[in-house]
């Protein structure tokens, strides 16, 4: 040990590979401290496969996701998907002469590209269009229950899983029958919505590609509503995806906490100020002229000094209460009073005023 000491003491290049050596050990000494595993790293980026919900509120995914518009500020979008869900069970019950339930899994917010890309595949994308909102939606059906809705309807049996044929197309059968029942989701989405604002959601087509059913940018917000449908032994998903490009046109109502709120305004007292401002007593000035003279003048002034006016008896005489103009008419006499006739209508400031008072 000593003569090892020596000759790194006699040679600096030994010396300074030992040093480098160390320094080498210490730090893949730290570095294997830090290494961490799958778990952790999923953990980190928000990416649990195992709750993917509270996944979602977690690591750096909460962090990229909290720039999305939470459809929490839109309440009352939950009692419009509440009673979508009472309208399409009693309408998917008449549909499929089965006991039918539907339930209301989720709501949440997400990037419309990122819902692309998340659509298990095979499926039925079905493109419609809301006519009064000029805008797109987009319902997506699921393999489990396309399948189930074939089988209902061609007289399956129950206690009988559907037959599930993958890596085939939809036959034009299962696309006839598949575009039935969403006709029938569109017709009760436009009832569930009556009550806010009439609304037609017609279909306009159907894809099995999400890449041909682009209806809005990656980026863009939209609100993804997940439905499930049991019948019994049978059932599946369905997914109704609205942008908020959509909903914007009616943003103020369902930023409502319930039906037929008017956030604090009393009718009963906007109808009285309105009665009462049609009562009110208002000062009208008829100004003939107006000069504009240096106030070397107007201290100057004496009793018995006159002002030429630059007006005739033909000038058009102005009204105007306070600074506000309100029209131009001419200098008369109605029995022994002056009197002015109105020759011009109001003036748009004046138009402005009597709206806001409205």
């Amino acid at each position: 040990m000593a003569d090892e000491n020596n000759a790194l003491d006699n040679d600096p290049m030994a010396a300074a590979m030992a040093e480098a050596m160390a320094s080498a050990d210490q730090i893949e000494g730290i570095g294997s401290e830090r290494i961490l595993n799958q778990d952790e790293i999923d953990s980190l980026l928000g990416f649990d496969l195992a709750d993917e919900e509270s996944s979602e509120r977690t690591g750096i995914r909460a962090i990229i996701n909290s720039a999305l518009v939470s459809y929490e500020r839109l309440p009352m979008l939950e009692i419009v998907f509440d009673r979508l869900v009472r309208l399409m069970t009693t309408s998917l019950r008449n549909f499929t002469s089965d006991n039918v339930e539907v339930s209301l899994d989720n709501i949440s917010s997400i990037r419309f590209g990122d819902y692309l890309n998340s659509i298990p595949l095979p499926a039925i994308l079905a493109v419609f269009r809301a006519e009064e909102l000029d805008n797109y939606g987009l319902l997506t059906v699921d393999s489990n229950l396309i399948y189930s809705i074939v089988d209902v309807l061609l007289g399956g049996r129950r206690g009988t899983a559907a037959m599930r044929i993958e890596g085939r197309p939809y036959t034009t059968i299962e696309r006839v029958l598949v575009q039935r029942m969403v006709e029938v989701v569109l017709a009760d989405a436009k009832s569930a919505f009556e009550p806010l604002t009439m609304v037609h959601f017609n279909l306009d087509r159907l894809e099995t590609n999400p890449r041909f059913a682009a209806i809005a940018r990656p980026a863009n917000a939209a609100i993804l509503v997940k439905l499930r449908i049991d019948m019994e032994d049978r059932g599946g998903r369905i997914e109704l995806l609205l942008p908020y490009a959509t909903l914007e046109p009616i943003r103020k109502m369902l930023l409502q906490q319930f039906m037929g709120e008017k956030f604090g305004r009393d009718n009963i007292w906007e109808s009285h100020l309105a009665t009462e401002l049609w009562t009110t007593q208002m000062e009208v000035r008829a100004v003939l002229d107006e000069q504009q003279i240096s106030l070397k003048q107007v201290l100057n002034l004496k009793v018995g000094d006159t002002l030429m006016l630059n007006a005739t008896p033909d000038s058009m005489v102005e009204l105007r209460s306070g600074p506000v103009r309100l029209t131009r008419g001419r200098m008369g006499r109605s029995n022994h009073h002056l009197a002015v006739r109105v020759d011009a209508p109001l003036a748009p400031a004046a138009r402005r005023a009597i709206q806001t008072f409205r």
